[in-house]
């Protein structure tokens, strides 16, 4: 029906230039329409391209207002289709050139402007060079396959999907060549790249690592080394383009500390890192960590919200107690900084994800207001751990009072010298690696004493994962499958080690022996009898008063102290006796027995007082709400007087019609 297209195009150009002619500045969604209705049909050559390109001419020579929006709109339909064809190339990329002169000429709104230069580079795009893709060979290519697809749809599928798919990766690893340096070093460098891999899926990759470090032990601590390598240079460059990546390897440290591939003591030396490493609490400016830079405040936020919740108990509670401590001064040292006030403050969500963090971790904690605040609880900090400071790092304490000593200055005989201080010991990096290292010494294995129960994948309960996805000792060996490689690199045997092994097993069976002869510890908490309740054990904290023994002489009497009588109840065989026995008030016996009774004294003086308080309350409310019913105005009922009274009848009463008619 070629009458159809020819009236179209005739209707299309009519409306075309009734447009152009009315110079009135409305009806603009009827001119993006009618030229975007041209270009479709340019495209399917139904509208021809001479009248597309005389169309354009037209705006092109009024070419302001909406004839700007009409002509950015056209280009953008069938530009790019008039510039690569060749009977049209030439006159578009002439039109074209006229359009940007007229940008460079006239001064039209910043709107427009965006507008043509858009409409400009898609039709004609600049040159750029071709991306070149990067040629892997086969194996590389289904490694990355294995790691970056595989892996990550197991978080898209069901549950027994997700175990067998997690199993299937983590046999299909286990098949590649591991003898080979080359495929060993690629795999490990492929573990290392966790930007690669979506943020959600990093903890497959870090179960994936648990289940293979179980057959390739090399593997792991390579891969722990290289993660720590890259959290070292994020924090010397400190380059924005970086963020991501960081946040992902802060990510990978928590997951492989949750899946037990690294020890607490390395947590919290990188969190100490964080709040340290390049970080001038004197006010200095510091390249490595600017005023205006918060970013490290979200990396610890992010290794908290990744593992810290287990840190809970043991040793390791409380080094995260001493960390929350520094983390708050790091904190309010950036906040105070002189670039933030009323006209910049400081980001609230930056706040607001610290309190989240610490709410998770700590709720009853309470913030510090200030820096002032947190300078205090840090030199608190400080003092508490002095002791424990010199003990184990005398060397560092000799070292320092030798420094000391050789900057006071040389006076006279006759000059006063300055007397020497205690070390305060205020360096806040020695002391910090205190904070991790000398908490306890039985902490060895770093792990904190609420893990849950291991699990075989990484589902999405909570808890330290001891098992990964599959068990060494367990697990069949597949066809094709490589053999469980060990550490190649054995300890040389050596006379020392023979003498340990005796001197241990010598320790462990003394101990042992120790054990089974120590004493069961009796029962605290003792039934009083019946019998003696109500009379010896209710006298027992009176004084006895002091008497004189008959004994001493006259030059050796000595006034006794007041004692208190308790009763000793001892048992032989069924039967049990009684003693009065005198203790000392000076005791710790007779003065815990005083705390005690104080202490429910005052218990009970309390309970007396909530209990009073709480009747005087409510009959204050009984009385306020009987002052409150008699001020209240009475409902009156207004209906009352409304309805018909009933009239009483007057004279005799008509028997007939009380009785009836006979």
């Amino acid at each position: 029906m070629p009458d159809v297209a020819s009236d179209l195009v005739s209707m299309l150009k009519q409306d075309f230039k009734f447009h152009i002619k009315k110079k009135d500045q409305i009806n603009i969604e009827s001119k993006v329409k009618t030229v975007r209705f041209i270009g479709e049909l340019v495209k399917f050559k139904v509208f021809p391209k001479t009248e597309a390109l005389y169309c354009l001419k037209l705006l092109l020579c009024d070419f302001i207002h909406h004839h700007v929006e009409m002509a950015c709109n056209l280009l953008e339909t069938c530009g790019r289709f008039l510039f690569q064809a060749p009977d049209s190339h030439q006159r578009i990329k002439v039109l074209l050139e006229q359009m940007m002169r007229k940008k460079a000429v006239l001064s039209i709104d910043s709107r427009y402007t965006t507008m043509i230069e858009n409409a400009f580079y898609y039709c004609n795009p600049p040159e750029v060079a071709p991306t070149v893709k990067v040629e892997r060979p086969p194996m590389h290519e289904y490694i990355r396959k294995l790691l970056y697809q595989d892996l990550a749809k197991t978080n898209n599928d069901k549950t027994s999907e997700k175990q067998s798919s997690s199993a299937r990766v983590l046999r299909q690893m286990r098949k590649l060549h591991w003898e080979d340096e080359e495929t060993a070093a690629y795999i490990t460098k492929c573990l290392i790249a966790v930007w690669n891999v979506k943020y959600f899926n990093i903890r497959c990759l870090a179960n994936l690592l648990a289940g293979l470090v179980a057959y390739q032990e090399n593997v792991g601590s390579q891969v722990v080394d290289g993660v720590l390598e890259d959290i070292r240079f994020g924090l010397e460059i400190n380059h924005p383009k970086y963020n991501q990546r960081r946040i992902a390897m802060v990510r990978y440290l928590g997951e492989l500390y949750n899946y037990r591939m690294v020890e607490s003591t390395v947590i919290f030396r990188v969190l100490y890192i964080f709040i340290l490493y390049g970080v001038n609490y004197d006010g200095t400016y510091s390249e490595l960590d600017p005023p205006d830079c918060l970013f490290r405040i979200r990396l610890v936020t992010t290794l908290l919200d990744t593992c810290g919740q287990y840190f809970n108990s043991g040793s390791s509670k409380r080094k995260l107690d001493y960390f929350l401590i520094f983390f708050q001064r790091y904190y309010w040292h950036k906040r105070s900084a002189d670039i933030y006030n009323d006209e910049y403050p400081f980001p609230v969500q930056v706040r607001f994800s610290i309190e989240d963090t610490i709410a998770n971790l700590r709720p009853k904690l309470k913030l510090y207001e200030n820096l002032e605040e947190a300078e205090k609880a840090v030199m608190d900090a400080l003092e508490e751990l002095k002791p424990k400071y010199v003990e184990m790092y005398p060397e560092l304490v000799n070292e320092e009072m030798d420094k000391k000593k050789a900057q006071q200055p040389v006076g006279d005989d006759d000059s006063l010298c300055p007397i020497e201080e205690e070390d305060e010991f205020e360096d806040d990096a020695q002391s910090e690696t205190s904070l991790q290292d000398g908490e306890t010494e039985g902490d060895t294995d770093g792990y904190s004493g609420s893990q849950s129960q291991p699990f075989e994948d990484d589902g999405e309960g909570g808890g330290r994962h001891g098992t990964s996805l599959s068990d060494a000792d367990n697990d069949p060996v597949y066809d094709g499958e490589a053999p469980v490689v060990k550490s190649s690199a054995q300890p040389a045997h050596c006379p020392e080690d023979d003498d340990f092994m005796a001197a241990f097993d010598k320790m462990l069976s003394d101990s042992i022996l120790h054990r089974n002869q120590e004493s069961v510890k009796p029962q605290v908490d003792i039934v009083i009898p019946m019998n003696i309740k109500g009379s010896a054990i209710k006298k027992t904290p009176k004084f006895v008063p002091p008497t004189i023994s008959s004994t001493s002489t006259p030059e050796a009497k000595e006034p006794e102290k007041p004692t208190v009588n308790f009763v000793l109840m001892t048992r032989r065989g069924n039967k049990q006796q009684f003693k009065n026995l005198a203790v000392p008030v000076t005791s710790e016996l007779a003065q815990n027995l005083k705390d005690r009774e104080e202490a429910e004294r005052m218990e009970k003086q309390h309970v007396k007082l909530l209990t009073l308080n709480i009747n005087e309350r409510q009959e204050e409310e009984d009385y306020q709400e009987m002052l409150a019913s008699q001020q209240r105005p009475s409902v009156m009922n207004l209906n009352r007087d409304r309805r018909q009274k009933y009239h009483h009848p007057k004279g005799a009463p008509d028997v007939d019609l009380i009785f009836g008619n006979k």
